[in-house]
């Protein structure tokens, strides 16, 4: 579902003619990388964003931490343990593709728009605590407490489409409220 000023537009996002319908005249569009089903969901509506996005849109995508750009992110073993059980458990019942989700982001890391990849953290609701704080590399400490408020996450996505120190970066997000957060900065937790 794409919401523009006053118009809705409906349907599947691997559509490439919804994408072209949705993002035509938009200076900015945010996406959702989902890998739903095994159908090439998040690749496929990534493709048509990269597609049909008016030449110098700001293009703002999200994800998960399992993705890496460079290959320098440095991840747990019971993290990468969990991410490749949940890979081959997903993709056995047709939920999730995660591979997808790496294909998508591969194609945008590849393309000359001005993207950013936000990369998130574990979600969690509540209140909006303020804009998250981010690193380049997964395995920073200050990514460490690995929790950011969905509200929050969504905000960042927003103010990245204005920050052109973003573009072409996949920044990794954790809530500015959290231990490691609060560490980094010198700050403590109350």
């Amino acid at each position: 579902m794409v919401v523009e000023r006053h118009r809705l537009d409906v349907g599947d996002t691997n559509d490439p003619e919804v994408i072209r319908r949705a993002v035509a005249g938009c200076d900015g569009v945010l996406t959702v990388l989902v890998p739903w089903g095994v159908r090439q969901y998040a690749s496929g509506t990534a493709q048509a964003v990269l597609d049909h996005a008016r030449p110098g849109a700001r293009l703002v995508f999200s994800c998960g931490w399992h993705i890496t750009r460079d290959g320098k992110d440095t991840y747990s073993r019971l993290f990468i343990l969990g991410v490749r059980i949940a890979t081959v458990l997903a993709k056995l019942v047709r939920a999730v593709e995660l591979d997808d989700q790496v294909e998508a982001c591969r194609r945008v890391f590849a393309s000359d728009t001005r993207w950013t990849v936000v990369r998130g953290s574990s979600l969690e609701e509540g209140e909006s605590q303020g804009l998250p704080v981010w690193s380049r590399r997964v395995g920073d400490p200050v990514l460490a407490s690995n929790l950011t408020r969905r509200v929050d996450f969504a905000l960042f996505m927003v103010e990245a489409l204005t920050d052109d120190t973003l573009v072409q970066e996949a920044p990794a997000i954790v809530g500015c409220r959290t231990p490691s957060a609060l560490a980094h900065a010198g700050g403590s937790h109350t």
